[in-house]
């Protein structure tokens, strides 16, 4: 049986543990409420810092509340050390992958090499980054695919950044010595005008043994259309080059069926297939960066509802 006695007289020495562990707990979960937000988000590109604030909170709390447990200076000195022990232990074994990540990560937020939302290339693979973490950063690529890299691995590793301002769109293609440059060149750049690129321009690239290679670059400066701009690119290229009774095929071209003199390699437009809208295309990338594209609006959110309150915060009070 429960001996009262004793847990009344015991009581007093466990008041102060009792009312530094209640006090450590609410000012825990009233700092993350306030300062971190009612929806915590342990990845968040733009709580990096509170996150480790708060950690250390944490730490000083534990602190807090081993010594105001009920015990001798020795033993409460013995954990104390056991404690440190642990932290650094931890901090050698993972300092590595874990510290190593950490601060590659903070180095990647002061660079401000990208954000949320933005088109990258890193290490073969392309896509808009969803997420930006302490220790990862998680793209979607084009496949609607999610791939996480770790910090050090984008510090240690170029990264190509699309310009949210535009970017350069290309495409190659092989024609023989039996057509003329320069008609080329024109019939390309009217197709980079149709694909709606802007300031449009080509470069031969290779003069080959058996053919010219081409390059038409336009720029592009509604990045989001990406995969949608390159399609179109290649698709107004046949169709001005078929429509101008280019044939794309190379002089070592064989066929061996009988074809009559004259004949051109052409397709005939279908009379029952028709054109793809601008508009139907676009649900390309809205199927492959979905999550891409909600993570952006809620970062962007988050910054104008940062500024609205820093201007209310500086905005001079009227006297009544």
């Amino acid at each position: 049986m429960l001996n009262f006695e004793k847990i009344y007289e015991a009581l007093p020495s466990y008041l102060p543990l009792i009312l530094i562990t209640t006090v450590v707990v609410v000012a825990l979960r009233l700092i993350q409420w306030l300062w971190l937000g009612k929806k915590f988000d342990a990845f968040s590109d733009r709580k990096i810092i509170p996150q480790v604030l708060m950690l250390a909170f944490s730490i000083v709390g534990v602190i807090f509340i081993i010594l105001a447990l009920p015990i001798s200076d020795t033993l409460r000195g013995n954990i104390l050390s056991l404690l440190g022990l642990v932290m650094t232990g931890v901090m050698a074994l993972s300092s590595t992958t874990f510290v190593a990540n950490a601060f590659a990560g903070s180095m990647l937020r002061l660079t401000r090499s990208f954000r949320v939302g933005d088109y990258i290339k890193v290490g073969g693979l392309g896509g808009r980054v969803t997420e930006r973490g302490i220790f990862h950063t998680e793209i979607q690529t084009e496949d609607r695919d999610l791939t996480t890299f770790p910090n050090l691995y984008l510090v240690t590793n170029a990264v190509t950044v699309v310009r949210s301002s535009g970017t350069i769109i290309s495409a190659n293609i092989s024609l023989g010595y039996d057509v003329e440059h320069t008609q080329v060149e024109t019939l390309l750049i009217e197709a980079a005008g149709k694909a709606e690129l802007q300031d449009p321009y080509v470069h031969i690239m290779e003069l080959g043994d058996f053919s010219i290679s081409y390059k038409v670059s336009g720029f592009l400066e509604d990045i989001k259309i990406l995969l949608t701009a390159r399609s179109r690119l290649k698709k107004a290229m046949l169709d001005t080059l078929h429509a101008a009774n280019v044939e794309i095929v190379s002089p070592t071209f064989m066929n061996q069926r009988l074809q009559k003199e004259g004949s051109v390699f052409i397709p005939r437009q279908s009379r029952m297939v028709k054109p793809v809208s601008v508009v139907e295309e676009k649900t390309a990338e809205e199927m492959a960066f979905d999550k891409a594209e909600d993570a952006e609006v809620e970062a962007m959110l988050e910054v104008e509802g940062h500024f609205e309150e820093k201007a209310v915060v500086k905005a001079p009070k009227t006297k009544e």
